[in-house]
């Protein structure tokens, strides 16, 4: 029978922590541990394990997809001894949830459900990551995060999730400007006009061009902004119309008409194929379900607009 490698734990638990910063000094310095001695764990352990962890690419390290996975173990062997040592000491065991979402979801969709958890688990350790669609995957994925909130498309099938809401998306207008009294607009009311996008090679910004120029539609770049605090911002400076998500609420001296032609986007709560999720894990993503419509209700939007 053949050898079967062994793993140091620490050395597992190290990479952990390497694998958040991907830079080997800030990961010694957390560890309060010689960078040299840093080093020397990691290529042990690749050394075990046989495979390489992770790469150099000009300046920058990266993880292998076999260090994406060696991480996710360390990090819930550490999760798993943090839990152990508490119980040991006496002090019990303190139950934790981590989530990642992006921006808009924060400030608006998630605001009431996350205050309401701090409220009534006040004992629970709550971790909140931000990031877009492909970091919250990923930081799901790797487990860096137990929940993720974001539109999944295809890539729901990949985890246990569960739809949060449908997200349309709103065109934001200065309210004296002419499209400002419609009750919806088209993509084709968008010929002509100046928009606040973000840059190119952002899919929301691919997307609504793919779609404006299936349409004939011609346009021009206001300005380019990344995130919808900002575009919403620029919009009300009469900087351009924007394009955001029907969640954002229209700042003040702009109207958010809902905006035909733009396929709406099904945010998820999410987690790991498999994962079996904690108390306080759990009681957060109920807590997220149960508070999925109030951004329509508080935006007086109808249930069944998209």
């Amino acid at each position: 029978m053949a050898d079967i490698p062994t793993t140091n734990l620490d050395a597992l638990q190290s990479f952990s922590v390497f694998a958040d910063t991907l830079n080997l000094s800030e990961a010694a310095r957390q560890l309060s541990i010689s960078q040299p001695a840093l080093h020397t764990k990691l290529r042990k352990l690749g050394e075990q394990l046989n495979v390489p962890l992770y790469v150099r690419q000009g300046r920058l390290l990266k993880l292998t997809a076999e260090g994406q996975e060696v991480a996710r173990h360390g990090r819930e062997l550490l999760a798993l001894n943090q839990r152990f040592v508490q119980r040991m000491s006496g002090a019990g065991s303190k139950d934790s949830v981590s989530l990642v979402a992006g921006e808009g979801a924060y400030l608006h969709l998630l605001g009431k459900a996350l205050t309401r958890f701090r409220s009534s688990q006040k004992s629970m350790s709550l971790s909140l990551l931000a990031g877009d669609r492909e970091r919250a995957i990923s930081a799901v994925d790797h487990g860096e995060a137990q929940l993720g909130v974001a539109p999944l498309g295809e890539a729901a099938s990949a985890f246990d999730a569960r739809p949060l809401t449908c997200v349309g998306q709103v065109l934001i207008v200065p309210t004296a400007h002419p499209l400002a009294s419609r009750r919806f607009a088209s993509l084709k009311d968008l010929h002509g006009q100046s928009l606040i996008v973000p840059q190119a090679g952002r899919p929301h910004r691919e997307l609504l061009g793919q779609l404006l120029a299936a349409e004939g539609v011609e346009w021009e770049v206001a300005v380019e902004a990344n995130g919808w605090a900002l575009m919403l911002q620029f919009a009300a400076w009469s900087v351009g119309l924007a394009v955001v998500n029907a969640f954002c609420p229209a700042p003040r001296g702009t109207v958010a008409i809902p905006l035909r032609g733009y396929p709406p986007l099904t945010y998820h709560v999410f987690h790991r194929a498999g994962q079996r999720l904690g108390p306080a894990a759990s009681r957060l993503s109920e807590g997220i379900l149960d508070q999925a419509e109030q951004w329509r209700a508080s935006l007086a939007l109808p249930q069944h607009w998209s």
